[in-house]
Formats: structure tokens, sequence, C-alpha cells
């Protein structure tokens, strides 16, 4: 492995965008985004703020999303073949083994905590542990949450607006919009970062509509009935499950998850949404440094 970028060309002859910084680190971190369709990005300043434990992060963009290759999918076979949960899980173990990674601590966020929590049931040996940030084990109650979020911001005027609107398809709607984007702003970037804004979106969006549907609030993909929460006491490696206190993802979640996986801690982060490791970076690091020194210490 090397510094910097690195394109993998993977066994289906697609590319992947990859970053490593600090190479050599003696503890080794694989970096998982969000969306479905989201990017690397809010991981780029991981190696700095870890860089006093000697932390090399690597992260990429998975098949679909910005940097990396993007199938055409508009064909139904890519559809059938790659937007598939298992297709992202072993596409990591893929990622791995071409990179050379072993021992390593891998982290998904939203998304990226779903496929992680996949990848340990199912790729254990290599592990050393993972962090399930701002990501359920069901979707179930993260609908249940998100429909108590939306009751508790909008007027009954505004809620049934925007049930009209999702009923008919009427995403676009202008009025729509600036209801979600006060959700948005509310419980997923609070802090609304500048340095990962652009001048035109980043976002796969026919991975995220097939999966996810038109935007946080509404689940209308495949990941409608994604359940896993029989087998996470399956999972047999050190985890740290971290949420933002004022987040999508319900915090009895994430506390009964911690309770059923043999060898988990929940961490909340105060004024944190969704992205709490910009919302609050400081206590989002203390947690993370706090969770690899002890796993390493052998003090978890």
């Amino acid at each position: 492995m090397r510094e910097g970028t690195t394109i993998l060309t993977l066994d289906n002859g697609y590319h992947l965008w990859t970053h490593t910084d600090n190479v050599g680190g003696k503890i080794r971190l694989l970096c998982l985004h969000g969306g479905p369709g989201g990017n690397h990005e809010y991981y780029e300043n991981f190696a700095e703020k870890l860089k006093d434990i000697d932390v090399q992060v690597t992260m990429y963009d998975q098949l679909g999303s910005w940097y990396s290759d993007q199938p055409d999918f508009t064909k139904q076979e890519n559809v059938d073949k790659f937007l598939k949960m298992d297709y992202f899980v072993d596409e990591i173990e893929e990622v791995r083994q071409k990179l050379g990674i072993d021992d390593f601590y891998l982290i998904g966020q939203s998304w990226g905590g779903a496929i992680t929590q996949e990848y340990a049931l199912k790729y254990p040996k290599h592990l050393k542990g993972i962090i399930i940030s701002s990501m359920t084990d069901n979707i179930a109650e993260y609908i249940v949450n998100i429909n108590k979020i939306r009751e508790h911001e909008y007027s009954k005027e505004d809620l049934d607006f925007m049930k009209e609107c999702e009923n008919s398809g009427d995403y676009d709607n202008e009025r729509y919009q600036k209801l979600i984007d006060k959700l948005n702003c509310g419980y997923v970037d609070r802090k609304q970062p500048p340095a990962i804004s652009h001048l035109t979106s980043t976002v796969a969006t026919p991975v995220y509509n097939y999966f996810q549907g038109d935007n946080e609030f509404v689940i209308t993909g495949a990941l409608d009935g994604w359940d896993i929460r029989n087998k996470i006491k399956n999972i047999s490696v050190p985890t740290l499950i971290t949420y933002g206190e004022h987040e999508t993802m319900p915090l009895e979640t994430g506390r009964r998850m911690a309770a059923t996986i043999p060898h988990a801690r929940f961490a909340t982060t105060p004024n944190g949404g969704h992205h709490h490791m910009i919302d609050n970076a400081p206590v989002y690091f203390a947690h993370l440094k706090e969770f690899l020194l002890d796993v390493e210490n052998g003090t978890f």
C-alpha cells in the first residue's frame, strides 16, 4: 500500500477510488461512507484528527459513487448485479484484499454502518473491531423515529401537505423541499459545513433512490424491510455504536444494540446530528480514540 490515492480495478472490471493517509500507522481504519450513494468526504480529516494515536486511515467511494466508476443503472442487468446489499459487503472484502489491509477496524456511517454490521457477520476473521456510526440494525425502528420527528417539527397542515406530495410523487415541490431542508438542518447536518458543499450534487442519485428513496425522511426503496435484529448477537468483535443526540436514528435502538452485541458500548455526541463527526468533532473523536485505544490496550 502507498500513501495517497490508488485506483483499484475490481474483478468485475470497474474501478474504485481509494485514498490512504498515514501509511504504516499501527492502527488500521477502513472507512465506509453512507448514502447509499454518498462519498468519502467526511472522512478526509480523520487521519489528522487521529494522528496522535497513529492511525492509518483508508477511505474509498463505493461503486456508483462520486470518484469511482458509475455503472449505467438504466440497465436492469446492472441493477440486478450491483444494487444489492451482498454486493457492497463483498466489495469491502475485495478492497481489503487488494489493498492488503489486515487486523483492522471498520467504521461505517449510516448506510455504511449497515454494511459494516453485515461484513462483521460474514467476514470477522480480519477485524479487530467495528464502529457503527449513526445506524440501526433494522429499518422499521428508524421509520418510526423519523415519523416522530416529523410530527414534532411540523404543524398538521404541513405534515398533511408533505404526505400529499409523497403519495403523488411530487418530491420536487418547492414547499416540500423547504420542509425537508428544515429536517436536514435539525437532524442531519446541524453545522451545515461549507467545506463539503459543491456547486453540483455529489450524490449518486440512482443508487440513493434505489435503496433509500427521495430523501432521508421517507423510505420507499429496497432498504425498506432490512432487519438483522436477530443476527447482531453473533457479532463477535469489539463494537462501538455512536449516535448524535439530535439525529434521525432512535437512541433507544443504539442502546439496545449495545446491550445485544456481546462486546459493545454506546456513545452519544451532544448537539450532534446524523453527521456528528462534523457537528461536534471534539466529542465524536474523543469517543473514537477511547474505543480504539481500549481495544488496542486490551482494556475494552
